[in-house]
């Protein structure tokens, strides 16, 4: 099970091993200029409201985690291991820049912004704000 499907079995994407390869691979769309509607880049493989679900789990966490913002928080959201080895596990399957892997903290903007790409290219509700 590659790591990204973790991700997306923790948030009810409906993707077999088959499909979580096209996922990855499938485009991020451009940024869409304001107010204007994104048009999704693949067929989506199903409607997840990524954003209603992590609030739901935040509410019911014990721990003040900022998924918005942290990839560490989110992993810790959904239950998934969230040390750098890990991450760096998961920047790599996203095909991560070598530059930004050198800066755990550049890698970490980067993966947390790919991410939330990933998941809204793959039918994710996922805010503007966080694309």
């Amino acid at each position: 099970m590659s790591f990204f499907s973790k991700i997306l079995d923790k948030l009810g994407f409906d993707a077999g091993a088959s499909k979580v390869e096209a996922m990855l691979n499938a485009p991020v769309p451009p940024k869409a200029p304001a107010g204007a509607p994104a048009a999704p880049a693949v067929q989506p493989v199903s409607q997840v409201d990524v954003t209603a679900q992590l609030e739901a789990k935040a509410a019911a966490n014990p721990q003040k985690l900022n998924w918005r913002t942290s990839i560490v928080d989110l992993l810790k959201l959904l239950d998934i291991d969230s040390s750098f080895n890990a991450r760096k596990e998961l920047a790599t399957e996203l095909g991560c820049p070598a530059d930004l892997m050198a800066d755990s903290a550049k890698m970490n903007m980067w993966l947390h912004k790919t991410v939330m790409q990933k998941l809204a290219a793959n039918g994710g509700k996922v805010p503007a704000d966080l694309l």
